[in-house]
């Protein structure tokens, strides 16, 4: 039995959420998110919960039932709180500049990488080897620092690269000459 699907979601004060069949709507002081749900899934409000539930305990609707819960809860969480990933680049002579909205990466490639954030999405640079991606949709925030850390990852040799800050780069031993 999912443990994660039988947890209610609880909605704050100033989270409103709609649902129009299987498309679900939570609007929050930071935000909107709209998402179609499994059309197998049974999603109630009772008071302030959101609870999920599911028809049959089939394989499949056993699968989407904590999955279910987690998309509207990181909804939820999302349009109150926001997310965030924070990026470090490690390497001599790797940064980043922000100009605009618009970063341009330096990480000893012959040109410089630039992205340009998605409409709801936020790329700041606090220092010029670290980067912050904040936005409301957590999907899309983590998708768009994987882009950012696969221009660059991080090597087992000299550990240079992008990485996610506090994350463990697993070091190799070079050769070894006669």
């Amino acid at each position: 039995m999912s443990r994660i699907g039988l947890k209610p979601v609880e909605i704050p004060s100033g989270v409103e959420v709609k649902q129009d069949g299987t498309t679900i709507t939570v609007k929050g002081p930071k935000g909107e998110l709209t998402r179609t749900l499994h059309a197998d899934m049974v999603v109630e409000q009772e008071d302030n919960n959101i609870v999920v539930k599911r028809p049959s305990d089939h394989k499949e609707h056993r699968a989407l039932h904590g999955t279910t819960r987690s998309v509207i809860n990181n909804m939820v969480e999302g349009v109150t709180k926001g997310f965030e990933k924070k990026l470090e680049l490690v390497g001599v002579g790797y940064r980043a500049q922000k100009s605009g909205n618009k970063v341009t990466l330096s990480v000893g490639l012959s040109h410089p990488v630039e992205f340009v954030p998605e409409n709801g999405l936020e790329i700041d640079v606090p220092e010029n080897t670290k980067i912050t991606v904040k936005g409301i949709d957590k999907e899309r925030v983590g998708a768009l620092a994987s882009n950012i850390r696969a221009v660059r990852p991080p090597e087992p040799y000299k550990g240079k690269g992008i990485r996610y800050e506090g994350e463990y780069v697993r070091r190799k031993e070079g050769k070894t000459g006669k």
